[in-house]
């Protein structure tokens, strides 16, 4: 029988769909109140890969990502999410998110995002949330699979992982 050991700790990382700067702004501050300093900012990319969230937010969206220093137990994945659920609705107007906050987390072989949505890729981990695989690090950078969101495989969007990963990298060295 194998021992059933500890997982090794991950590097978390949040994706944000807006509109107004403003929303990004407070949803980055509660996050890290809650889970400390920001190590990574990527650019600011124009979200026009679907229309899925126009009704919401409306047309001329944006797309950021951050990872933060503290590395997680990749097991406190449907915790974060559901807290980040917490932030989207804390900053609604009349019912309507003003930013999309997706969870996830960064190790050396793969990219995982929670989501609330189940599909025949995707594996529940408890609380009404879902992991998915969307990225597998092959060779030097990170690969799509056939289900991965068209952003997420875009070179843009991989080499933001890539310079992630690099980081968490460096951070496992020591442990």
């Amino acid at each position: 029988m194998d021992r059933i050991l500890k997982p090794n700790p991950v590097k978390l990382i949040f994706a944000f769909i807006f509109k107004e700067r403003g929303s990004l702004n407070l949803a980055k501050n509660l996050l890290k109140k809650h889970f400390g300093e920001i190590d990574f900012v990527s650019p600011v990319f124009s979200f026009n890969y679907t229309r899925y969230y126009e009704k919401e937010f409306g047309r001329e969206l944006n797309r950021l990502f951050v990872s933060f220093k503290g590395l997680i137990n990749p097991g406190e994945l449907p915790k974060i999410k559901v807290f980040s659920n917490k932030i989207e609705k804390k900053l609604s107007n009349d019912n309507n998110r003003l930013i999309n906050i997706d969870p996830g987390y960064i190790d050396l072989a793969k990219l995982i995002l929670a989501s609330t949505k189940d599909y025949s890729h995707r594996i529940y981990l408890g609380k009404g949330v879902f992991a998915e695989t969307t990225l597998v690090f092959e060779g030097k950078s990170y690969k799509p699979w056939p289900w991965t969101y068209p952003d997420y495989g875009s070179e843009e969007y991989i080499s933001v992982f890539n310079k992630i990963r690099g980081i968490y990298a460096a951070q496992i060295k020591n442990i």
